[in-house]
């Protein structure tokens, strides 16, 4: 964590890539691993749930998902905030499309059937960081409950 820190600090924060539609897909999945790291545990629901949804919401193959989601895990591991991931997501997406984003980012943390105290905390900041007003949040939150069956 301390040299994840003093990397920071020198500005050597890792980022998604500078360029095109990669760079906002991969925002969009590191925030989704987050999310499903909060609890400390990136489990197979959580995994297989991001793998779902990063194959329907941007159309990649298996081989494609795969090597985003290795890339995701990575930029989210080194990661000391969620700024990078956010601004580049509000650059990407119009406000309907951020809307999404955060539904698919419910989907994953409700993966495992619960909210706990850190993901209710997460998706709050994310949901301000994105710009989604709290009823398009709460109506992102029980749209991704229905699909899940919960």
């Amino acid at each position: 964590m301390l040299e994840r820190l003093q990397r920071f600090w020198r500005g050597e924060e890792p980022s998604p890539p500078a360029t095109g539609a990669d760079r906002y897909q991969l925002a969009a999945a590191a925030l989704l691993v987050t999310a499903g790291a909060m609890d400390d545990v990136f489990d197979d629901a959580e995994r297989a749930r991001v793998r779902i949804l990063l194959h329907e919401r941007f159309g990649l193959d298996d081989d494609q998902v795969e090597a985003l989601l290795a890339e995701a895990e990575t930029t989210s591991r080194e990661s000391v905030d969620l700024f990078h991931f956010t601004s580049a997501i509000k650059q990407g997406f119009e406000p309907d499309e951020r809307v999404g984003i955060l539904e698919m980012v419910w989907e994953v943390v409700y993966a495992d059937g619960k909210l706990d105290d850190l993901e209710a905390s997460l998706m709050r900041r994310l949901a301000g960081l994105l710009g989604v007003t709290d009823r398009d949040s709460g109506d992102a939150r029980q749209k991704a409950r229905e699909r899940l069956g919960l």
